[in-house]
């Protein structure tokens, strides 16, 4: 790959990762709404949800080429353009 190729490549992995981050932390505003603790973590590139009870917590990713939300092992998704929806979605799921 050539310097350009290589650069273009570079910006283009930097915008998709602040979108990807973005994302995140509009789906943790719409969480800390309705009551959920979240936490962003690894360099804003996952979202912990702390369950209420005893069990571990849920990991959530954009993924699918930023087209989602994605949870369990990304067997549980929510489109990403429904922040409101997915966050409910996720309360639930986390036992909120």
């Amino acid at each position: 790959m050539n310097s350009i190729m290589q650069a273009a490549a570079t910006r283009l992995y930097e915008r998709q990762r602040h979108s990807d981050a973005l994302a995140l932390t509009l789906l943790r505003e719409a969480l800390l709404r309705l009551g959920v603790r979240t936490e962003l973590r690894d360099n804003d590139t996952a979202l912990m949800i702390p369950r209420p009870q005893v069990g571990l917590p849920v990991w959530v990713f954009v993924g699918y080429g930023g087209a989602f939300y994605s949870w369990q092992s990304a067997e549980k998704r929510h489109p990403i353009n429904d922040v409101a929806g997915a966050a409910q979605v996720l309360a639930d799921y986390a036992g909120r």
